[in-house]
C-alpha cells in the first residue's frame, strides 16, 4: 500500500561518549527528546505514540525515558533489533503516520554500553547469532583462509577478504575508508573520536583482525537520539516548511536463503539484504531498477567497520559490484567526488551506540537537507535545476538480521526563513553540540507531567 507522504520534522542527538556509566539511559534519552521537541517546535502532548529502541537494557526502559515528559497514556512501544535498533524503531513510526494511525510519531534510541567487544547479556542460551558465526568460520576453512579476533570483526572481516580475492582492492582500501571518516569526524562534536587518523595511523593500528586494525572499528559508545515523524498536514498546522524533510520512501528486510546457503561472506554479513532493502527503496521511489543513485548527494551508511562499508558501496547501487574499491581510489565517497559518505565521521568515528546509531545517521542526513550542517554540509546539494534538491541516504544494518535504507529529500514545499529549529534552540544543533537545562524540558514537556518523575532527571 502507497500510504501517504510522512516527514521528518524534528532530531536530536546527546554527544556519543566512552562508555563509562556516566550517564543513564533515561537520562541522555530526555536530552535528546527534549532537543527534538524543540527543534521542531512543539510539546509532547502532540506526539501520539512513541517507539524507543535499545539493545542493553530492561523492559520499558523506553516508558522510564519519556515519562520525565509526561504521562500521558500514548502507546510506547520498546524495540531490540541489534545494531539496526534506532532505525527499526524510526521504521515503526514512520508506518504508524504513513498509513494514519497517527498524525506525530516519536522514535527515540539510546544505548548503555559495556568498554570492549560486544557479548551476550544472556551466557545460559544459545546467541541467536551463533549460527552467522558458524557460517563464517566455515567459509574461512574451505574458501578464505584462517582468521582470528572477536566474533563481529572476524565476520566482517572475512566479508572483506572474499572482496578482495573475487574483485580486486586491498588493506589499504580499509585503511582510505576508515581515514576518511576519522577525518570527517573532526568537524563534529557530538563525535566520540576527533583525532583524524591518517591511512599510516590508520594500517599502524593494533591488529584486530588479518583484514582490520583497531581504527578501522567501531567502539563501543553510550548516547542517544531522537526523531519526530508528522503527516503533511501536521508539518502545514505548524508552519513547519522551512526544516520539514521528506522520507520518500524507506524499507526494512531480513535476510534470504543465500545468508546460509550460499557461499559468501558478504552475504553472511548483510550484503545480500542491503542490496534487497536498497532496491526496494529506490523502487517505492519510482526508479525503474537500478536507477535513481545519480541523484543521491550524501550517504551516513552503517561502518561498523571499515569493511562493511566497503561492501555497502556495491549493495547500496552506489556503484558496480566489483567497483567498491575503485571508488575509494576515485575519492568518490568525500568531499569533492560524487557522494560524501559519512559526514559526520561514521560509526567508526563518531561512535556506535546501538540504539541510537540508526536514528542518528537520519538526525545527520536530516540536518544535511536543511542546509545546516556547518562544517560537515555536504557541498552541491542544491547545485540543481529541481529546487528539492538531491537525495539523502540512510543505512542502518544489523547481524541477526536487519536491515532499513531510508531515501530523504527536501519537500517542494520547503521555505528556509523564519524561525525554525535553530531559532527555538538558541543554536544551530546540527553542528553544535551543547546540553539542555530544565527550562528547556519546561518548555516542551507534557501538560500532564509528573513533577515526581522530573525531580530524579539528572541532565
Amino acid at each position: 500500500m502507497p500510504g501517504r507522504r510522512t516527514f521528518l520534522i524534528g532530531g536530536g542527538c546527546t554527544a556519543f561518549i566512552k562508555p563509562r556509566a556516566t550517564r543513564s539511559t533515561e537520562d541522555m534519552g530526555l536530552e535528546a527528546a527534549t532537543k527534538a521537541l524543540l527543534d521542531a517546535g512543539i510539546t509532547y502532548d502532540a506526539v501520539q505514540n512513541a517507539f524507543v529502541g535499545y539493545c542493553y537494557g530492561d523492559s520499558t526502559s523506553g516508558q522510564r525515558a519519556l515519562y520525565n515528559l509526561g504521562l500521558t497514556h500514548i502507546p510506547i512501544v520498546n524495540v531490540n533489533n541489534n545494531c539496526s535498533t534506532g532505525s527499526s524503531a524510526l521504521y515503526q513510526a514512520n508506518n504508524s503516520v504513513k498509513y494514519g494511525q497517527t498524525e506525530c510519531s516519536l522514535a527515540l534510541g539510546f544505548e548503555r554500553m559495556k568498554p570492549g567487544s560486544l557479548g551476550t547479556n544472556f551466557p545460559d542460551r544459545p546467541s541467536p547469532i551463533s549460527l552467522f558465526n558458524k557460517r563464517s568460520e566455515e567459509l574461512e576453512r574451505e574458501e578464505l583462509g584462517e582468521n582470528h579476533g572477536p566474533g563481529a570483526p572476524r565476520m566482517f572481516s572475512n566479508g572483506a577478504k572474499e572482496y578482495f580475492d573475487k574483485y580486486g582492492g586491498s588493506i589499504d582500501h580499509l585503511a582510505q575508508i576508515a581515514s576518511k571518516n576519522h577525518k570527517h569526524s573532526v568537524n563534529n562534536p557530538y563525535s566520540q573520536f576527533r583525532d583524524g587518523w591518517s591511512v599510516e595511523q590508520v594500517k599502524a593500528a593494533t591488529k584486530i583482525t588479518n583484514e582490520l586494525t583497531k581504527f578501522m572499528c567501531s567502539p563501543t559508545s553510550d548516547g542517544a537520539a531522537c526523531c519526530i515523524v508528522a503527516s503533511e498536514d501536521f508539518v502545514h498546522a505548524h508552519r513547519l516548511e522551512n526544516q520539514a524533510i521528506e522520507i520518500v520512501a524507506q524499507a526494512l528486510t531480513t535476510d534470504g536463503t543465500e545468508t546460509f546457503e550460499g557461499r559468501s561472506a558478504m552475504d553472511v554479513v548483510g550484503y545480500g539484504m542491503s542490496k534487497a532493502c536498497a532496491d526496494q527503496v529506490f523502487k517505492d521511489a519510482g526508479f525503474a531498477e537500478g536507477r535513481g543513485r545519480d541523484q543521491v548527494g550524501v550517504v551516513e551508511l552503517h561502518d561498523c567497520f571499515a569493511a562493511n562499508e566497503l561492501i555497502t558501496y556495491p549493495a547500496l547501487g552506489l556503484c558496480a559490484k566489483d567497483e567498491a574499491h575503485k571508488l575509494v581510489e576515485r575519492g568518490d565517497n568525500t568531499y569533492g567526488g560524487k557522494y560524501v559518505v559519512n559526514p559526520s565521521g561514521g560509526l567508526e568515528a563518531k561512535g556506535h551506540p546501538l540504539g541510537a546509531t540508526g536514528l542518528g545517521m537520519h538526525f545527520y542526513i536530516m540536518m544535511q537537507l536543511r542546509d545546516w550542517a556547518g562544517p560537515m554540509q555536504a557541498p552541491g546539494l542544491f547545485d540543481i535545476p529541481d529546487k528539492r534538491g538531491k537525495f539523502g541516504l540512510v543505512h542502518n544494518v544489523g547481524l541477526g538480521g536487519a536491515v532499513v535504507v531510508s531515501l530523504l529529500r527536501r519537500p517542494e514545499f520547503f521555505k528556509p526563513g523564519g524561525v525554525d529549529g535553530r531559532s527555538r534552540l538558541g543554536y544551530n544543533h546540527a553542528h553544535e553540540c551543547r546540553p539542555v537545562t530544565m527550562k528547556d524540558v519546561d518548555k516542551v514537556k507534557s501538560k500532564k507531567s509528573s513533577p515526581y518523575v522530573l525531580q530524579h532527571a539528572k541532565l
